[in-house]
């Protein structure tokens, strides 16, 4: 009931304060003619420019007045100065991005993501600056954030923007992580354990170990793990002197659940006779959202959407002439290199059958409450040394695609913004280098041309011609990349005969592919793509409602091919037969509220536990930490190979059914009419803020969010993850038309602002629960009528 009120609350403050339009004219140093900013009930603002410098100046200027403390610990963690904040427990996360940091010719990175990309940049961070010296002048009116932890926010450069350190990635954790399973277990047990795909032939793909596995078991990320962990602000937090254990832990979660869901349909499968777009990345659900609505408009230039409120332009979004979006994309751009030490002279490593020294620079990192701590930043001629075993004379570095020329995630975008059809589009993803996506375009008819659909695969792919880049390699030369793959050589389709295009972090990397080597071997399960599939191919048409309805979907496809190994079972105890006879009645669907829906995802969980635990030798679930849905599906099947072939596979089932019923009854009570899916104790999301540990009980309690009751899991299209609270999914939605522009669908969760004190912080997320939508007007006209501010910006 309380929750209920808080969201009828938030609706009706949220539209009462929408309901007046304030306008206000400011001058800012730095413009160079007029702007005006028509700032939506939802916390839109629509930027219009009369030049392309005061666009992107005004955006960073809008970006920095909504999320001023993110952008503050954006800009910490990509120049190395968090201990000068928190104090000495976080001088390996900065020694770790001083270690990681780009160091090539900066005008060159900024031209590639666009012809006028310095130019762009550096506006864009003239405008946070302005924002930032502007409100430093009355420092009582800076967020709570900042007088919490007695600071006020620094200026901004380019190098803060083009910062690697909060990108996705790719798999040295899980290399290193192989190395040591294949050490254990040896290459084929691994190879049975995961599901590496597509293989086209036996032994794929090789595992083979050219460096001391026994040497493996040592915290050798640990700098790595510093500089891409999250920082918790906890009084006791160990920062990312955190150990390789804990950051691995926390990674691997992000990685299971960190997906996302894209979809396009042709003119001749949607009702309105136009292709369409839905996208919803799925990444960590948080207080604020990672994700920042903005419309830019300026001659030259007019799109709206969502990118990161730390980069300018938008990376998911429409212009007048069509629609992107993005999902994950298995790309491999890093490697961990293995080097032999010169025993006489510690700087200096084998490579080719010579001493080579390495090269290394000093660094000085302020630490809050101490003396400046000095470190010694060392590399070797593939990348970042990360640790030195003196013991055995070795020496690991991290060769990462990622620190190559234009590699700063999502900022190529700048050209998919101006992007005109599908051609332009797919030369504006040949320069999108990180991370790994699949692209998705939805152009709109005009010229006399059918609108086009079309996938293309982005990322930096390394091409290397003799090991697959799954385990560690020596560094002497004999394992060395062959260039890049063009990325317009990554997979890619048009306009395909079924009408649609749909991808969700899976495999679509056809089986003759001629590039294997250059794309990755670790992808999602197909749950979530497969039920897209169906979905779409069930109608012969669909609007924006049956997107609606797709992006909020329930139903389970492990559920649909785990349920039916019931049938026909007998348990022995009543309320374990009762649990099965609801299930093998069930639809499927992990709806909130459903009893039923909390019998099964209890009991996958205990499915996946149990075999886990039967399947992974105790030693190596360090390093192996789950198992993928699809080997367990497989597993389980009557008379399926593998390892459970030996198991009573019926005797299984009903055991983890009997723990599914215990583990309900211990949380939620004997009355099982009280067992239902989203609640507290079952399936929910509550945020709370970042800085919660530092805060009384009443500001924690005050600034968080919920909880709320969710639906749904990991493996639902609607993706919730796999733990009881909510860490991860879709907070951010768009759905588009390209009929009427005016017609785009979207969300923010919990708001656009990150500032407590803004109406804009939560007023999102009452919608967001609902899985519901605001409008994203495009023209003028219509935006007009849900501007609650106007703001005229002077020079």
């Amino acid at each position: 009931m309380r929750l209920t009120v808080l969201i009828l609350i938030d609706l009706l403050f949220s539209r009462s304060f929408s309901c007046s339009q304030s306008t206000e004219n400011l001058k800012l140093p730095g413009l160079r003619q007029p702007v005006e900013i028509l700032r939506d009930r939802w916390g839109v603002a629509h930027i219009y420019a009369q030049n392309e410098h005061d666009l992107f100046f005004t955006q960073g200027y809008t970006a920095a007045s909504d999320r001023l403390f993110q952008l503050e610990i954006w800009r910490r963690q990509a120049t190395g100065t968090v201990a000068e904040l928190l104090g000495p427990q976080e001088i390996k996360r900065d020694q770790g991005t001083r270690l990681f940091k780009f160091r090539g010719n900066l005008e060159q990175e900024l031209k590639h993501y666009h012809p006028h990309g310095p130019q762009i940049v550096r506006a864009f961070v003239d405008g946070i600056n302005a924002y930032i010296r502007q409100i430093n002048q009355t420092p009582e009116r800076l967020p709570v954030e900042f007088k919490i932890l007695k600071t006020q926010p620094g200026l901004w450069t380019p190098e803060v923007v083009i910062s690697r350190h909060q990108g996705l990635l790719e798999n040295v954790r899980d290399e290193l992580n192989y190395g040591r399973l294949v050490h254990l277990l040896g290459a084929e047990n691994v190879r049975e354990l995961a599901w590496f795909h597509p293989a086209t032939k036996a032994g794929d793909p090789d595992l083979s170990l050219h460096v001391n596995g026994a040497e493996l078991f040592q915290p050798i990320l640990e700098l790595y793990e510093a500089f891409r962990l999250p920082i918790r602000f906890t009084a006791k937090d160990r920062g990312l002197g955190a150990t390789e254990e804990e950051a691995s832990v926390w990674f691997e979660n992000e990685k299971q659940f960190v997906g996302s869901n894209n979809w396009v349909v042709s003119g001749k499968r949607s009702a309105s006779g136009f292709p369409m777009l839905a996208n919803d990345p799925h990444r960590a659900q948080a207080i604020p959202s990672l994700r920042y609505w903005v419309h830019l408009q300026a001659p030259g230039w007019n799109v709206v959407g969502a990118g990161e409120p730390t980069l300018p332009g938008v990376s998911i979004g429409h212009n007048e002439f069509g629609a992107w979006g993005l999902t994950i994309f298995e790309t491999d751009n890093e490697d961990l290199y293995v080097y032999e030490v010169n025993p006489s002279h510690p700087d200096q490593y084998k490579y080719r059958g010579k001493w080579e020294s390495l090269r290394i620079i000093s660094d000085t990192i302020p630490v809050k409450g101490q003396k400046p701590a000095v470190v010694q930043l060392k590399y070797t001629r593939h990348g970042p040394v990360v640790f030195e075993d003196a013991k055995n004379h070795k020496l690991y570095a991290v060769r990462a695609a990622w620190l190559e020329t234009g590699c700063a995630p999502y900022l190529a975008s700048l050209r998919m913004n101006q992007s005109k059809n599908w051609n332009e589009f797919r030369q504006a993803c040949a320069f999108s280098r990180i991370p790994g996506e699949n692209m998705v375009w939805a152009g709109r008819p005009a010229g006399g041309q059918n609108g086009s659909i079309g996938w293309q695969a982005t990322g930096i792919s390394p091409i290397r011609p003799n090991w697959t880049g799954l385990v560690p390699v020596p560094g002497d030369g004999r394992f060395e990349w062959n260039g890049f793959l063009p990325i317009l050589q990554l997979p890619h389709k048009a306009n395909p005969p079924e009408g649609f295009l749909a991808t969700a972090n899976n495999n679509l990397t056809p089986a003759n592919y001629p590039y294997r080597k250059a794309i990755g071997w670790d992808w999602a399960s197909p749950s979530r793509a497969n039920r897209i599939a169906e979905v779409l191919k069930a109608k012969p048409k669909h609007s924006l409602t049956d997107f609606k309805t797709l992006q909020a979907d329930y139903l389970s496809i492990p559920a649909r091919r785990l349920v039916p190994l019931l049938n026909g079972l007998q348990a022995s105890d009543e309320p374990v037969e009762w649990a099965r006879q609801q299930l093998v009645a069930w639809d499927f669907k992990l709806e909130p509220g459903s009893i039923t829906a909390a019998v099964y995802a209890a009991w996958e969980a205990q499915l996946r536990e149990t075999v886990y635990e039967q399947v992974v030798p105790e030693n190596a679930r360090k390093y192996m930490r789950s198992i993928p849905t699809e080997r367990l599906i497989e597993w389980l099947q009557p008379g399926s190979p593998g390892p459970l072939k030996n198991v009573d596979r019926k005797e299984l089932m009903l055991t983890c059914l009997e723990g599914a019923v215990a583990d309900l009854t211990e949380r939620l009570g004997f009355d099982r009419t009280h067992w239902w899916y989203g609640q507290s104790a079952n399936k929910h999301i509550q945020l709370t803020h970042p800085l919660r540990n530092l805060m009384t009980p009443q500001q924690a309690a005050q600034y968080g969010i919920g909880p709320v009751a969710r639906g749904g899991y990991g493996e639902t299209v609607n993706n919730t993850g796999n733990s009881l609270n909510q860490e991860h999914g879709a907070s951010f939605r768009i759905l588009v038309d390209t009929q009427d522009w005016d017609k785009t669908l979207g969300i923010n969760s919990p708001g656009q602002s990150g500032d407590p004190a803004s109406p804009h912080y939560r007023d999102l997320f009452p919608i967001w629960v609902r899985n519901d939508y605001f409008p994203v007007y495009f023209t003028k006209e219509k935006i007009k009528t849900v501007t609650e501010k106007r703001t005229v910006l002077e020079p």
